[in-house]
């Protein structure tokens, strides 16, 4: 029996299908939403796919994603250069220099350690981080993986790796969220929230 959608959309849908957080029904939404548009809409998205590909590349140094190597930020003279935040995805990097409190350099895992998913050491930017450790003026490392237990494996083994170095390996602090309510944390945050606690 014919199938009733034509083969462009039920490729596009399956192309919108492998996308995290997109499903069958987003993903045929979404293809449906394109039909109904002007062409140029549709083509400026496949414009913008394109050059995604073929202009984002690595940065040779902190291996965050730039159009040119090395990126901006380490390019950047007036940072601090003693200092490294290392983060599991280049999406981290943004939150983290939007707040405007963090003015070193970066280095971007790509991913963390998860032997269920077969992500080793080899599979992450784990090697490189610890020669810039070793090459350069480097005095703190400052891991700034998920709170999670994935992160949580991910920056002990980095802690390990430094520990012969003489670098001070630190961790991003954790605890209560501003505008959140104390009966509502969870044993662990109420735990690091009072761990962490600071002189007023």
């Amino acid at each position: 029996m014919p199938t009733v959608t034509p083969e462009p959309v039920t490729r596009l849908i399956e192309a919108f299908s492998q996308l995290p957080g997109i499903g069958p029904k987003t993903a045929s939404r979404l293809t449906f939403y394109l039909l109904r548009r002007p062409a140029e809409q549709a083509l400026a998205l496949a414009e913008a796919l394109k050059e995604l590909k073929q202009k984002v590349v690595f940065c040779t140094e902190c291996f965050n994603i730039t159009e040119a190597s090395p990126c901006a930020v380490c390019r950047d003279g007036g940072r601090d250069r003693t200092t490294i935040c290392v983060v599991e995805e280049p999406l981290d990097v943004l939150a983290i220099d939007r707040t405007g409190e963090y003015r070193g350099l970066y280095h971007v895992l790509h991913g963390a350690l998860s032997p269920v998913e077969g992500i080793g050491p080899d599979e992450l930017r784990i090697n490189e981080l610890v020669a810039r450790a070793k090459a350069g003026a480097i005095q703190e490392v400052l891991l700034a993986t998920n709170p999670n237990l994935e992160g949580e494996a991910t920056a002990m083994y980095i802690a390990r790796l430094l520990q012969p170095l003489q670098v001070r390996v630190t961790r991003l602090a954790r605890g209560l969220p501003v505008g959140g309510d104390l009966e509502y944390a969870d044993t662990i945050t109420l735990s690091r929230a009072l761990q962490g606690r600071q002189e007023m």
